[in-house]
């Protein structure tokens, strides 16, 4: 299949720049995967959709307020964003202005409780960044960070949580899980008193999952790696929920990546951590995943290629065209849809 097969027209400012006042009121799509069957709902309504014995996994990933905005010695403004921890006070990190930022120099932020020198260059521009600093270095980033929010996003986010899921917990993603956005606590409660089980698994989300896809041949494309973790509570869950008839959903496509990454073949899980760079496209076969919910994804990236593998490439692409025409919004603060 080639990329361009994925590709749909978007009006710019369907692209959501803040998120809704409640978490909850956002539109939720409704999409039949067998028969491409689409309704228009809102996501608090989302328990009408769900039955007891179903399974919600979510991805408890938390987003490191990874962008931090100094000043070198002479003045000038610059930008570093981790993006590895090395070790040693060290980290990978996208640096800007890259012509100014070369090894040896130096960088200031906040009042200079937390300062930077840069040890080396690496490749694609990336830089080696040495911090130096007291205390706890999470805690100084709370205090400095703000979040890494993608590129098509052009406005100031005023609610740093807004970008966190109420659930959020493990740190160490470059952007949100974007699908739990949507989740208030009273809704999780809410479903869970219904007789829904929900667990958690962990993927950190890199950067790369906003990397354009472009290979003309979606088989020709090299997927990111991502760190991801199940525990043993999470696939007891799961094997229950396929044993005694229930779905197994998941909340985004890195809860799906992760699961369908750590099942053995016959779609049982057990306890695992590791890398993943699992490539979901039309053709793939799932073998833990029911349903999924999803926000809309960007045209022609593998987000849109895997749920086309779930729903047909056809059926998606129609759904995508009506939420268009229907004026839905787009992207890591827009709508959301629960494919079934």
């Amino acid at each position: 299949m080639k990329t361009s097969d994925f590709d749909f027209y978007l009006p710019e400012e369907l692209i959501a720049q803040t998120p809704l006042e409640r978490r909850d009121a956002s539109r939720l799509l409704t999409l039949d995967k067998h028969t491409g069957a689409v309704e228009h709902h809102h996501f608090y309504e989302l328990p009408q959709f769900l039955h007891p014995g179903d399974c919600l996994v979510l991805n408890d990933s938390r987003v490191l307020p990874a962008r931090l905005i100094g000043r070198r010695p002479t003045g000038g403004a610059c930008e570093v964003l981790l993006l590895v921890d090395k070790g040693d006070k060290c980290w990978e990190c996208l640096v800007r202005p890259g012509r100014k930022l070369k090894p040896g120099a130096q960088v200031i932020f906040g009042e200079g409780e937390l300062t930077a020198s840069i040890e080396e260059e690496l490749e694609d521009g990336k830089r080696l960044v040495r911090f130096d600093y007291e205390g706890i270095f999470l805690e100084i980033l709370e205090h400095l960070g703000k979040m890494p929010l993608p590129p098509y996003i052009k406005e100031e986010l005023q609610d740093q949580e807004r970008y966190q899921t109420v659930y959020s917990k493990v740190v160490g993603s470059a952007a949100a899980p974007t699908a739990g956005l949507h989740f208030t606590p009273e809704l999780l409660s809410e479903i869970r008193d219904m007789g829904v089980k929900i667990c958690y698994v962990t993927l950190h989300v890199g950067l790369g999952t906003f990397r354009p896809v472009k290979a003309e041949d979606i088989q020709d494309h090299e997927m990111h790696s991502e760190f991801c973790m199940i525990s043993q509570e999470t696939a007891d869950t799961i094997n229950e929920t396929k044993k005694t008839g229930g779905r197994v959903i998941c909340v985004g496509t890195t809860s799906c990546r992760t699961i369908e990454s750590f099942a053995a073949e016959d779609g049982t899980m057990t306890q695992r951590s590791g890398w993943t760079n699992i490539f979901i496209y039309p053709g793939y076969r799932f073998k833990v995943l029911d349903a999924l919910i999803t926000n809309f994804h960007l045209p022609q990236s593998t987000l849109i290629m895997l749920v086309s593998a779930l729903a047909g490439r056809e059926h998606v692409l129609a759904a995508y065209a009506e939420a268009v025409k229907e004026r839905y919004r787009f992207f890591s603060f827009g709508d959301a849809m629960f494919i079934s």
